[in-house]
């Protein structure tokens, strides 16, 4: 066989392959204009959305937090276990007990009427209600014949009354009116017969089983106690994983994380100590690059200075002005790149007056000849790094103030989040080119952030600060008519 015969084959199998994919959609849109499938179709669409629905509703409104969830999971199966042991006794155990019980008060009202129709020589009845009362319990009492009364109201919970009622209509047959809310303590009885009415009081718990209140107290009172251990347990477990999120979020946002440690489950600890091993290497890294920073900044400053010291002993050479606009420019684009590799990384977090420190802001923006406005809505108070934030919202406003000149500059604190919008009346940026302009060492050709002597570097350096505080900046339109920086950090 040639390849040519297998190009062929080939071909004929792709050819057939679309013929029934052809044939298999028209057979499908055939099938699907069917009145009958497509309301079957429409019908299982229906379902299947009241089904996400339902889910959804689900999912608001079960518990978001650990904690929650993991009470839900031991409550929700001991209730249910409680209410299945609670129904298998009542229906079993009670209509049982309840059932014999009135059945054996029955068999005695019985016995007490054979014996009123075998001995008729006891006229006043003194014997039967001796008998009655002496050995079975029971006070016996006989009405002239008349006409019962009528049925009164049925109890909620009308075990008894079905019970003694069936065993009455079962074993005596005749006539009969039961009683068994009026009096708490007794239940009465009341029998048509052939010339009188005979009135029987028994004793409630002598028909009835009783001790509901003693089950019930057992019941929910094991489950208190059980509920009271488990609710214990499951905090002091959880526990450590808080503190642990608390931490590595501390530690996100670069505050200092003070004596946590290791606790909890074996898991939990495994979890925290590789957390704090991560966090002692991203601190050695941290050093580490400090203090290289520091020996080249060190060794740079030293042949800058060396320069400088040059340049005053030719001060009277032409070439004096342009060699020290160099030297300076170097020395401020050497601090600029130090500032960025660093950034700030050695201070502290401390609480932080950003009411006040938008208003040096402020001030700061006017002293350069700028109209500047600063509004502050919530608590002032936020722990921030000072320097480092200081530094981030000078670079906004600073690349604010040198391409406008009206800046308004606007913070709102909640209980989640800071937030520090700046605005401007200036040019702009793009909209393609604002996430651009975060990059480092990038200087656009038309960008705000290209300035004489500039690095590139101001937004790259704001917002390194901002996501080591665990936030971030964006860009967008102000209102003012120019760009509108946004900080937006977690208090």
């Amino acid at each position: 066989m040639t390849s040519l015969d297998i190009g062929n084959g080939v071909r004929n199998a792709l050819t057939r392959l679309r013929e029934a994919k052809v044939r298999l959609r028209a057979a499908w849109q055939w099938y699907d204009s069917i009145p009958v499938v497509r309301r079957i179709h429409r019908a299982l669409g229906q379902v299947a959305e009241q089904w996400r629905r339902i889910s959804r509703w689900l999912k608001s409104m079960m518990p978001k937090g650990l904690y929650a969830r993991a009470l839900l999971i031991i409550i929700a199966p001991m209730v249910i276990l409680q209410s299945v042991i609670a129904f298998v006794f009542m229906e079993r155990h009670w209509n049982l007990v309840t059932q014999r019980l009135s059945a054996d008060v029955v068999h005695d009202i019985a016995a007490l009427i054979d014996v009123y129709r075998s001995y008729p020589q006891d006229p006043d009845r003194v014997l039967i209600r001796k008998i009655a009362q002496d050995r079975l319990g029971l006070v016996v009492d006989f009405l002239p014949l008349g006409e019962l009364p009528p049925p009164g109201p049925k109890p909620f919970f009308s075990l008894l009354d079905q019970t003694l009622s069936e065993e009455l209509r079962t074993q005596i047959g005749r006539p009969f009116w039961v009683d068994t809310v009026g009096k708490s303590a007794l239940v009465e009885v009341r029998i048509q017969l052939d010339n009188t009415v005979m009135r029987v009081f028994a004793r409630r718990s002598a028909a009835y089983a009783s001790n509901s209140e003693i089950f019930l107290i057992w019941m929910v009172g094991t489950s208190s106690v059980l509920l009271t251990v488990a609710i214990i347990f499951l905090r002091n477990q959880i526990k450590p994983i808080v503190r642990l999120a608390d931490a590595a979020e501390s530690f996100g946002k670069g505050r200092d994380v003070p004596n946590f440690r290791p606790r909890g489950a074996r898991e939990v600890r495994r979890a925290a100590q590789a957390f704090i091993e991560m966090k002692t290497r991203v601190e050695r890294a941290m050093e580490q690059r400090t203090a290289m920073l520091a020996g080249v900044s060190h060794d740079l400053r030293t042949v800058l200075t060396r320069f400088k010291l040059e340049l005053a002993l030719i001060k009277d050479s032409p070439e004096f002005e342009p060699m020290k606009k160099d030297v300076d420019e170097m020395a401020r684009m050497l601090e600029a790149y130090l500032a960025f590799a660093r950034g700030d990384l050695g201070e502290s977090a401390a609480p932080t007056d950003m009411a006040e420190f938008l208003e040096e802001m402020r001030l700061d923006a006017e002293r350069h000849g700028h109209k500047a406005t600063v509004v502050f809505r919530g608590p002032p108070v936020v722990t921030v790094r000072p320097a480092a934030f200081k530094r981030c919202l000078g670079n906004l406003v600073s690349n604010a103030s040198r391409f406008a000149k009206t800046i308004a500059i606007t913070g709102h604190r909640d209980h989640r989040w800071l937030s520090v919008t700046v605005d401007d009346d200036g040019p702009g940026i793009p909209p393609e080119l604002r996430e651009e302009v975060f990059k480092p060492f990038l200087r656009l050709d038309d960008a705000r952030n290209q300035d004489e002597g500039g690095t590139g570097l101001g937004l790259a350096i704001a917002r390194d600060i901002a996501r080591s505080h665990g936030g971030d900046i964006t860009l967008g339109d102000s209102p003012l008519g120019g760009l509108r920086a946004t900080v937006r950090i977690p208090v």
